[in-house]
């Protein structure tokens, strides 16, 4: 069976099936700030209660992405990922449901929150960078959190279409079916690849951790990691709304989205050279530098839809940029294969994803 899975199962396949991966499952997730406003007015519930279901799905995403990978380590990528998009397609299924609070933090929150966990951009991320020699991990990186942005693209725009055209809860059943389609891709990766230009290492997710905080850059990785998150997920579930509150249309903020996914993909790129030939710690300082800019920017510029735009686009530079820098850094300490173990706890420690 190994040996007929090594036939077909080459680097171009892992490459593919990843990002398709990295493109559905991330491109639902950044929809879901678009479904805020319709359903808080739909049901009469405040914002932060919508926002609170998004709060719990974050954290246990980020709670339990290092036993996700832990089990991705063990069993195989493809029966983690299809077992995540099921959970995945039962929360958005079960959102649009959802007629109490009760059901949204259960549905929109644990079962989103476990379903994404199992489902996260990184493990198929990992599973790519590990088929590839050391020379060409951070272009991998780099073309993996590209795809993350893809779907960004393409979902935010579509999903808000489905919305105008269908309503909120049918649009959550329509992403429900297609997150699904994630287990056709994650059939594709290698059960349990060895890791290309790296011997083999029998250090436990426990061995790791006790390394990577025995280091005190990896606790300033993390604090930038947590400052990332927020924004992410700040930006990400309040931005449409927020849009709509300045009384601009809502299609306005499924494009200050999209921009985010557009230009975040030159930004992953630029971030994954920018670490091939230049200080990756520095790289991450100016991207952080750099948010902090936009930000300000945003605050102090009249609103007008212009200016969302430009700001999306500059935040779409920075969005996602820090993964392939923060992965390399650990990569380089740590190893390919510890490194899985300390980016998953770098995750876990920034609750604002």
């Amino acid at each position: 069976m190994a040996t007929d899975e090594k036939k077909w199962c080459t680097p171009a396949v892992v490459m593919v099936a990843g990002c398709m991966i990295a493109i559905i499952g991330m491109g639902t997730r950044a929809s879901l700030g678009l479904f805020l406003e319709p359903m808080s007015s739909s049901l009469s519930w405040s914002r932060e209660t919508y926002a609170l279901a998004m709060a719990i799905q974050n954290l246990l995403w980020g709670i339990l992405l290092p036993f996700a990978g832990a089990l991705t380590d063990r069993y195989g990528a493809s029966w983690v990922i299809s077992a995540g998009a099921v959970f995945y397609s039962l929360g958005l299924w079960g959102m649009s449901a959802a007629d109490s609070v009760f059901m949204l933090h259960v549905s929109g929150g644990i079962l989103m929150g476990l379903g994404s966990s199992f489902v996260a951009f990184n493990l198929a991320i990992a599973a790519m960078v590990k088929v590839v020699g050391p020379e060409r991990r951070l272009f991998v990186m780099g073309v993996g959190t590209a795809a993350t942005s893809v779907g960004q693209l393409i979902f935010s725009p579509m999903a808000q279409g489905l919305i105008s055209n269908f309503g909120w809860s049918d649009a959550l059943v329509y992403l429900s079916f297609i997150s699904l389609l994630v287990i056709s891709f994650a059939v594709l990766l290698p059960s349990n690849p060895e890791v290309q230009g790296e011997e083999a290492t029998t250090q436990s997710l426990g061995e790791a951790v006790r390394e990577a905080f025995s280091q005190r850059g990896f606790i300033l990785l993390m604090i930038g990691f947590f400052a990332c998150g927020f924004h992410v997920a700040f930006i990400g579930i309040h931005l449409p709304a927020y849009v709509t509150d300045l009384g601009l249309a809502p299609q306005v903020g499924a494009y200050c989205l999209a921009l985010i996914g557009l230009f975040n993909i030159a930004g992953s790129f630029l971030s994954g050279m920018v670490g091939s030939r230049w200080s990756k710690t520095y790289g991450l300082s100016w991207i952080y530098f750099g948010r902090a800019l936009v930000i300000l920017g945003l605050l102090l510029a009249p609103k007008t839809a212009l200016t969302l735009y430009v700001f999306s686009a500059l935040m779409g530079l920075l969005w996602l940029s820090t993964i392939p820098l923060t992965t390399g850094v650990l990569s380089d300490v740590f190893g390919v294969r510890v490194c899985s173990h300390t980016l998953r706890v770098c995750f876990f420690r920034a609750p604002g994803w």
